[in-house]
C-alpha cells in the first residue's frame, strides 16, 4: 500500500531526516516512534502529500487516505456540528461534484454508528470531550478511506482510560482489515498494538517487525526493556 526509497524530509530546504526505507502493506499496524523533534509528524505530513519531500521516492495507493491529525487548542474549540465534521470526510470523494449526495450522507452516517456516536449528531464539535472529540475525527477519517488510516498522536492530552479505549476502538478497526499508521510516542502502543516499527533516531533509523525491534538497542530509547 505505501513504499518509502531514499526518503529525505524537512522544511524550506532544510533536511531533517534523511535515508527513510521502509514500506507497508495490507494488513500491518505500522507505529512511527522516536524522540520528539525526530521528525515524525514531518514524515506523516510528506507522506500525506502535505509538504514536498527533500529527495526520494514515495509510492502509494492513488485511493483516499484517512488521516487524524494532531489537535491544536484551537481545532479543538472549532464551532461546527458533528455531523458536519464527518461528513466533510467526504470531500476527497467528491470528484466533480458540488455537493455531497445520498451515499456520502449514508456513509457518514455509517461511520458514526461505527464510532458509537450517532446520538452526538447534532452536537457542537467544541462542546464534546477530548475522548469525544477523537471518535467524531476517526469517523471523518473513515469517510475519506476505510482501507488505511494515519494517526498523529492520536491519544496526546487524553486520559488513561480514554486512552486505553482509543486504542481498543483502532484495534478493533484493524482487525476487521483497516491497515493502520500511527504516530506515537507511547510504549504501550508499540507492545501491544503494532505489527511493524519504523523507529526514527538522531543516530539512526530503525524499520521491521515488531519482534525484531523487541530486540534492538531502539526499543530502549522509547523505555522498553529489550529482549534476548
Amino acid at each position: 500500500m505505501l513504499e518509502v526509497k531514499d526518503l529525505s524530509i524537512g522544511y524550506d530546504g532544510k533536511e531533517i531526516v534523511e535515508n527513510i526505507n521502509f514500506h507497508v502493506r495490507e494488513g500491518d499496524y505500522l507505529c512511527i516512534v522516536g524522540e520528539n523533534g525526530a521528525g515524525k509528524s514531518t514524515l506523516v505530513k510528506t507522506l500525506l502529500g502535505l509538504q514536498k519531500p527533500i529527495s526520494g521516492e514515495i509510492k502509494k495507493e492513488e485511493e483516499g487516505i484517512g488521516y487524524l491529525p494532531q489537535q491544536t487548542i484551537i481545532q479543538r474549540d472549532f464551532p461546527a456540528s458533528v455531523w458536519e465534521i464527518v461528513l466533510s470526510g467526504n470531500l476527497s470523494n467528491l470528484g466533480k461534484k458540488i455537493f455531497y449526495g445520498s451515499k456520502e450522507k449514508q456513509r457518514a452516517k455509517e461511520n458514526l454508528e461505527r464510532m458509537g456516536i450517532s446520538d452526538l449528531k447534532d452536537k457542537c464539535y467544541r462542546n464534546l470531550s477530548g475522548g469525544q472529540q477523537q471518535r467524531v475525527l476517526l469517523a471523518r477519517a473513515l469517510c475519506a478511506s476505510d482501507r488505511i488510516l494515519f494517526l498523529d498522536e492520536p491519544v496526546s492530552g487524553l486520559d488513561p482510560k480514554v486512552t486505553a479505549d482509543f486504542y481498543e476502538l483502532t484495534e478493533e478497526l484493524h482487525k476487521s482489515g483497516i491497515t493502520i499508521i500511527m504516530v506515537s510516542h507511547d510504549p504501550q502502543a508499540v507492545l501491544e498494538y503494532s505489527t511493524h516499527i519504523l523507529h526514527i533516531g538522531k543516530e539512526s533509523i530503525f524499520f521491521g517487525t515488531k519482534e525484531e525491534y523487541l530486540k534492538s538497542d531502539n526499543a530502549i530509547q522509547l523505555g522498553i526493556k529489550r529482549e534476548e
